[in-house]
């Protein structure tokens, strides 16, 4: 086989286990509906994953490494000039709200919750993967805006982490943790209040 052919199955298995564990939990999850899913023999996923346990831990890997590339790629319009700072940053706001509501990434939380017991360390494998990275992608963004005079010129860093929370936080309880389906004029009200706040504390004088 060569090392696409091997990448690209490898890819496939793991979309398939995060699709299988997404639907049916760790427990009842089993190698053979995960190999149907995939598209491959039960003794292929064994060749690229040693046990369910291995298998899982990468599935949740990928998946977050999926969801932050997207996440990412939603800061883009930070990076180009813009004369109206405010409706940019509500766009990338609205953005990540989506992101952070669509299925896949409610399945990813809902793994995350229902298994931290019995697997402690995937809490770092995704936090390594999504919320850490986009931190710093975010901060890299604010602090070019912060040279360009737009923003207060103090800690990217936490001005990162502090607009992500005011997304984030109320994200969490009114989808009371992603079990409620949020329509997108809400979504764009907590985008709008987000950087209004944002803004009264970072915008330059």
């Amino acid at each position: 086989m060569t090392t696409r052919g091997r990448i690209d199955k490898r890819q496939a298995i793991l979309e398939g286990a995060f699709t299988v564990f997404a639907r049916e939990g760790y427990a009842q999850a089993c190698v053979q509906d995960i190999a149907r899913e995939s598209g491959v023999a039960k003794p292929t996923v064994y060749n690229h994953m040693t046990d369910k346990a291995t298998l899982f831990r990468n599935a949740l890997e990928a998946a977050a490494q999926t969801a932050l590339a997207g996440r990412v790629a939603a800061l883009e319009p930070l990076a180009a000039s813009q004369d109206d700072l405010r409706a940019t940053l509500e766009e990338v706001a609205h953005a990540l709200l989506r992101l952070h509501t669509d299925s896949r990434s409610c399945a990813l939380k809902r793994l995350l919750y229902s298994e931290i017991n019995h697997f402690p360390d995937i809490l770092e494998i995704v936090k390594e993967s999504g919320p850490d990275r986009l931190n710093q992608a975010l901060a890299d963004r604010l602090a070019r805006l912060a040279l360009a005079g737009r923003l207060r010129a103090a800690d990217p860093d936490l001005a990162a982490e502090q607009f992500l929370a005011l997304l984030l936080g109320p994200l969490e309880a009114r989808s009371r943790l992603g079990t409620r389906t949020l329509e997108d004029a809400e979504l764009r009200t907590m985008a709008a209040a987000a950087v209004d706040t944002f803004l009264r504390a970072w915008a330059a004088p």
